[in-house]
């Protein structure tokens, strides 16, 4: 009788940029205060890339980190899933360049454009394919350069966003271990309330709407906020309960970086105290899909997570899309 086949997560790395902006640099480029970011967001600074380096780059050095965690070389993965709403091109997929990079031959290659929500749709995409038992090792990574596609004389959005990545090893194991459950959602009717106008095939972009500024980040942020509450809550309640747990069986939640406020409400939602959510948004602001995977990078290393612990990964983000992880380490 063959056995059941979990997929576990063997090694974790992360990147942010070296050089940082913090709200005090803010003040200088638009009209905002500290006090003010800190206030509405609980953002205090957050990484920018330099001139020249981009999503593949950042990618490329969180992988390298999770592979040899992980005691993998990069030959032995089997999938590379690369969530992100900035990729180097819009063909090929960051995946095929990232792949390059790591010098893998004849890899399965795919990104994933879930916004927020990116590296929890590829982590659920991984789980599927090694459950499937199609997979042994799969590199799941989210990655962003917000900076490129950020208006910085909008001060609604600019204090918010930053740049980095997070990447996860995902393996298969006969063990009682790993991923126990993944939660997808979206709703697309909401898409107008946080989105890029311009630039895909229904409006190209041109000298008028480029002029505009309309080849960035717009975002409703009230009505957003009240979204993100409401589906961050349930994406964590149904993977909890699909697993037979309560919330307060869950050690530790990692939740999406977006707003300090939203991260509380879901906090108080849970009925979990604050010491169970990890938090780093005021360090890196909202690095989109790159969010998660880096605050479970940080969580990690600082020995918050330890053999037996149960985690929850949950996000929500543009589209909108929002899902959730369970994993029991």
């Amino acid at each position: 009788m063959n056995k059941k086949i979990y997929p576990y997560i063997t090694g974790t790395g992360s990147f942010t940029p070296p050089k940082i902006l913090t709200n005090f640099d803010l003040e200088k480029i638009v009209e905002t205060s500290n006090e003010w970011i800190i206030s509405r967001s609980g953002i205090k600074e957050r990484r920018i890339v330099e001139d020249g380096t981009v999503s593949s780059d950042m990618a490329f050095e969180a992988s390298k980190i999770a592979l040899k965690e992980a005691g993998l070389e990069p030959g032995q993965i089997d999938l590379i899933v690369v969530g992100t709403v900035t990729p180097d091109y819009l063909l090929p997929s960051t995946a095929c360049i990232l792949q390059d990079k790591l010098k893998i031959k004849n890899t399965a290659v795919m990104d994933v454009v879930a916004a927020c929500s990116g590296f929890i749709y590829g982590l659920s995409v991984a789980s599927a394919f090694i459950i499937s038992g199609q997979f042994k090792s799969v590199l799941v990574i989210g990655v962003e350069t917000l900076s490129k596609i950020t208006n910085w004389s909008d001060r609604n959005t600019c204090v918010l966003f930053g740049d980095g990545a997070g990447a996860a090893v995902v393996q298969a194991t006969t063990e009682e271990k790993g991923i126990l459950g993944t939660f997808l959602s979206g709703d697309g009717s909401l898409a107008n309330l946080l989105h890029i106008p311009v630039g895909g095939t229904k409006v190209p972009l041109t000298k008028e709407n480029v002029d505009l500024k309309q080849q960035y980040i717009q975002m409703a942020g009230s009505e957003v906020f009240k979204s993100a509450v409401r589906a961050m809550e349930d994406a964590a309640i149904h993977v909890i309960q699909k697993a037979g747990l309560s919330p307060e069986e869950i050690d530790l939640v990692v939740p999406h970086q977006a707003n300090i406020r939203i991260i509380e409400a879901l906090a108080k939602r849970l009925k979990l105290p604050m010491e169970k959510v990890y938090v780093n948004i005021d360090r890196f602001g909202n690095t989109s899909s790159a969010s998660v995977p880096i605050a479970l990078d940080e969580a990690r290393k600082k020995g918050l997570i330890q053999e037996g612990s149960r985690t929850v990964l949950v996000a929500f983000g543009g589209g909108f899309t929002w899902g959730s992880a369970l994993i029991k380490w």
